[in-house]
């Protein structure tokens, strides 16, 4: 994770660097503050979009994975573009814009799938509202 944080600090700083010899100190301010203003308001904007269709799912009665799930994109996506680097302003708006969101959104989601399938998760069955084991090998351990 260390590794990982250091290039993410190598990578801002070379960005920053790049830019700011392009368009000076000011020009590099300025962009960053118009990205960090832009930003929130896509944020803000995907947000309730987002929330609209939440509800809207939930009152009709289908599932709503993939509305938390864009939810919780747009809200780190919203913390990305508030930190301050280019680097980290273009990963929020990949997680701000509908279309790549939903790729990433998809990539999640089949991951978590999987983790779950390698027995990350252990199913249980309700039958009447005693909890029975869905696998007899791993019974249910009740509290008192």
């Amino acid at each position: 994770m260390a590794v990982v944080l250091l290039l993410y600090l190598v990578a801002e700083i070379a960005a920053v660097w790049a830019v700011s010899s392009v368009v000076g100190l000011f020009g590099t301010l300025g962009l960053l503050v118009v990205g960090a203003l832009l930003g929130s308001w896509l944020a803000r904007r995907e947000g309730v979009r987002a929330l609209r269709s939440l509800m809207t799912a939930a009152q009709a009665g289908r599932g709503v994975q993939n509305e938390v799930t864009d939810g919780m994109l747009i809200a780190f996506g919203g913390v990305l573009i508030m930190v301050p680097g280019f680097v980290s302003d273009v990963a929020g708006l990949v997680l701000l814009v509908a279309p790549t969101r939903k790729l990433v959104r998809r990539a999640w989601l089949r991951r978590a799938e999987r983790r779950m399938a390698a027995g990350g998760a252990k199913r249980v069955i309700v039958v009447d509202s005693e909890v029975v084991p869905d696998d007899p090998r791993h019974p249910v351990i009740e509290s008192q």
